[in-house]
């Protein structure tokens, strides 16, 4: 993370989320419209634009502020010192981003721009999916920035491609974007009432993950 940019990391923080935020949700949008009832191909179209934008943010964003625009990424980084106000500024600019990003994503698309989702997503197998998804994207980073740091953009590109289709809960992982997303009822819109289920599941991996990687 340089400080010599002229980007302010929190800058950068708040715009890579919500530009996050509008690739998952637009191509939710344009992948339903486009495949004619087809879940599978939505999804597919879904996928694979998250992955992509996720690679180009992550490529030119991590050099700024280290590209988290998750708070669990955040509180991986700052583990040792989660009273910072640097790790709080990172928080907020995610949550904003990501509501920031939900909001242009309804102008984008001619829909109304304040929305509350209503697509259930509840249950115990989606709360272990996500459970699972948090931990594998959390190990993905950890190891990736420990052993393959040049090649971490394309690692969390490909983790979160392929989770969309190997987990029922098609890998949230990141509570700013799990709470963004009750806010739009579209494609991949989550209902409020869930929403608690899905952070519960997030906040156990990662604190699964810290004590595994207590010593480090």
């Amino acid at each position: 993370m340089s400080s010599n940019h002229p980007i302010h990391p929190f800058v950068a923080e708040y715009l890579g989320t919500a530009l996050l935020m509008l690739v998952v949700a637009g191509s939710g949008i344009m992948g339903e419209s486009l495949s004619q009832g087809n879940a599978a191909l939505a999804l597919l179209a879904n996928s694979l634009a998250t992955g992509c934008g996720l690679y180009v943010l992550i490529t030119l964003l991590v050099p700024i502020s280290g590209a988290h625009f998750n708070p669990l990424v955040s509180i991986l980084v700052w583990r040792k010192n989660l009273m910072s106000k640097t790790f709080f500024g990172y928080v907020l600019a995610q949550l904003l981003g990501a509501i920031s990003g939900v909001w242009l994503t309804h102008v984008l698309f001619s829909l109304p721009v304040f929305q509350l989702s209503l697509k259930v997503r509840d249950g115990l197998g989606i709360w272990v999916s996500e459970f699972v998804s948090t931990l594998i994207l959390i190990s993905v980073i950890y190891l990736g920035v420990k052993y393959s740091k040049e090649k971490l953009p394309m690692l969390v590109a490909m983790s979160v491609t392929a989770g969309y289709w190997f987990t029922s809960s098609t890998f949230f992982a990141n509570p700013a974007i799990t709470l963004a997303r009750s806010l739009t009822n579209t494609f991949v819109g989550i209902s409020p009432l869930d929403i608690v289920g899905f952070i519960a599941a997030q906040f156990v991996a990662i604190l699964f993950i810290l004590f595994l990687t207590r010593k480090s």
